[in-house]
């Protein structure tokens, strides 16, 4: 069982206050998953914070899509699928990104 931090807690509490869940992801469950709008992120304890590990992506059945150019052109994939990465996609993947990045500093609100 893992063990978090105070600080560890607290960002799971301003996570689930901002409407992410709490998501397990098959053959990445040793990371602790948060997913918003469709688009998820893995989260690792390290240094007494939560941090996360590789890429944010969009969820895409049990997966997670990772945003790759292809052929000149922005999708998410994941295995044989491929979302194009419209506009709109794009514009939440970025807002999940950031508000991500906030949520996980140290001392924020």
């Amino acid at each position: 069982m893992l063990e978090l931090a105070a600080a560890q807690i607290a960002t799971l509490e301003k996570l689930a206050a901002a409407g992410f869940k709490f998501v397990t992801l098959p053959h990445v469950e040793r990371y602790l998953g948060v997913e918003k709008e469709g688009f998820v992120a893995l989260l690792e304890p390290a240094e007494g914070l939560l941090r996360v590990f590789g890429q944010v992506g969009r969820r895409m059945g049990e997966g997670m899509g990772m945003l790759v150019e292809r052929e000149g052109r922005q999708a998410f994939v994941w295995h044989q699928e491929k979302v194009a990465a419209t506009p709109e996609l794009l514009a939440g993947y970025n807002r999940f990104r950031s508000e991500l990045k906030v949520l996980l500093e140290p001392g924020s609100q």
